[in-house]
């Protein structure tokens, strides 16, 4: 049985939109390219055709289709609530289905569904880079820039010697009496920015929780569901959900926005009954607030010299309505003067591998975010997604600008002193 929904399941939800138009004012990719396909209306009007059978899977269609951030923006503003974002979902795994996989899908697909493997290429990477890449100015962390057509100049983090799973054991002790809490890490937290998984870590250590980090979980799925490989996604699911089975916990903490959408919002849509991982899910804004961390925080003597940082909302938290826990968060740091930002909850450009397949056009949607910045004054943009602190360094690099993009957890670490030498 298929646990993706298909194309025939969104059919109610297809036959709702009223072609409106409101969609056009929030999606980042019809502001940039001005194209009706391009645009959330020209996509369900798609859909309605393959549903009809007057549609067909020729190449201009698969280029529409492809021009989707799946950033859910125009879901928020559609007075009929139609999941734009999941019904191209359905269409790329329909394409896929029909036409196989592109090169580059599964060349994604081949890497996160074998975790050995993608061990292997993160050490290799790590080992190479310095040959492979040009390193560029520190000013704002040390990046690498690729010297490649295909992402011509797009600069990425320097690949760490070691994994998160290198650092901890599976298992990690807390001091007090609280519940087991699960720690699903995620692919770029993992292997690109262990650093914030040992700060969300620490974190709960000295609030006195036990951390299950398993280490069979596996890619999220997000990727894959980008790409369109739909039986990967299904694989990843099922191999997620048994990882957290081992130990009796109270919740699945994510500190990457993107692994919160795929662990909890998409699984929680399939048509498997994913209630006991899904319901466990929570975004880590979330349990800190419930756990009262913020008002701890808000205690703190303020510190006297204070980095001024602004926040990027990301999708995957901004659908989810989780917006002001994160702000909240940053406003109690005693280091942190948060500044609001012009366009702080415009989408990045990221979208997984839309990035990669349309280089140029990411780059253009994130620049739009680079003059509410400058206006902001801030020194660090914070965000709670490593796939979008990756791509707002990126933009902010081309820009020239002095300004770090950084995790709040990063934040949460200089104040409490989590870091360990």
């Amino acid at each position: 049985m298929d646990k993706n929904k298909t194309l025939k399941d969104y059919e109610v939800q297809i036959r709702e939109c009223v072609k409106c138009g409101a969609c056009q004012a929030h999606c980042p990719v019809y502001l940039e390219n001005r194209r009706e396909g391009d645009v959330a209306r020209g996509k369900i009007a798609l859909a309605a055709a393959l549903l009809d059978k007057t549609g067909v899977l020729e190449k201009r269609l698969r280029q529409d289709i492809s021009m989707c951030l799946m950033c859910g923006s125009c879901v928020n503003t559609c007075p009929n609530s139609v999941p734009t974002d999941k019904i191209v979902g359905a269409i790329r795994r329909e394409i896929t289905d029909n036409r196989g996989l592109s090169l580059l899908g599964r060349g994604v697909s081949t890497v996160i569904g074998h975790k050995p493997l993608m061990k292997a290429a993160i050490k290799t990477g790590a080992a190479l880079s310095p040959l492979l890449l040009k390193e560029i100015p520190a000013s704002s962390g040390l990046r690498l820039r690729f010297p490649v057509p295909l992402m011509k100049d797009r600069s990425l983090p320097v690949i760490p010697a070691k994994n998160l799973f290198d650092l901890f054991p599976e298992f990690i002790r807390g001091d007090g009496d609280k519940p087991t809490v699960g720690f699903f890490a995620g692919c770029s937290i993992s292997f690109i920015y262990p650093e914030i998984g040992a700060s969300m870590i620490r974190l709960l250590q000295k609030m006195g929780y036990s951390v299950f980090l398993p280490g069979s979980q596996k890619c999220c799925g997000i990727p894959a569901l980008s790409s369109g490989d739909g039986r990967l996604v299904e694989k990843l699911a099922e191999d997620n959900v048994r990882s957290f089975q081992k130990y009796d916990i109270e919740h699945i903490i994510t500190c990457c926005a993107s692994c919160n959408g795929g662990v909890r919002e998409y699984y929680s849509t399939m048509k498997a009954d994913y209630g006991d991982f899904t319901g466990k899910v929570i975004d880590f804004n979330l349990f800190l607030a419930e756990q009262g961390f913020i008002e701890e925080m808000a205690e703190l003597p303020k510190w006297q010299a204070r980095t001024r940082v602004t926040y990027h909302d990301p999708c995957h938290l901004k659908t989810q309505g989780i917006t002001k826990e994160p702000r909240a968060l940053l406003r109690a740091l005693p280091n942190v003067e948060f500044v609001e930002m012009e366009g702080a909850s415009s989408c990045c450009g990221l979208g997984g591998t839309f990035s990669v397949y349309h280089y140029e056009i990411s780059k253009a949607i994130g620049a739009r975010k680079i003059a509410g910045l400058k206006e902001s004054g801030a020194e660090m943009i914070a965000t709670a997604c490593p796939g979008c602190i990756m791509q707002l360094q990126d933009v902010i690099n081309h820009a020239g600008l002095q300004v770090k993009a950084v995790h709040i957890l990063d934040l949460i670490s200089e104040a409490l002193g989590l870091t360990e030498e």
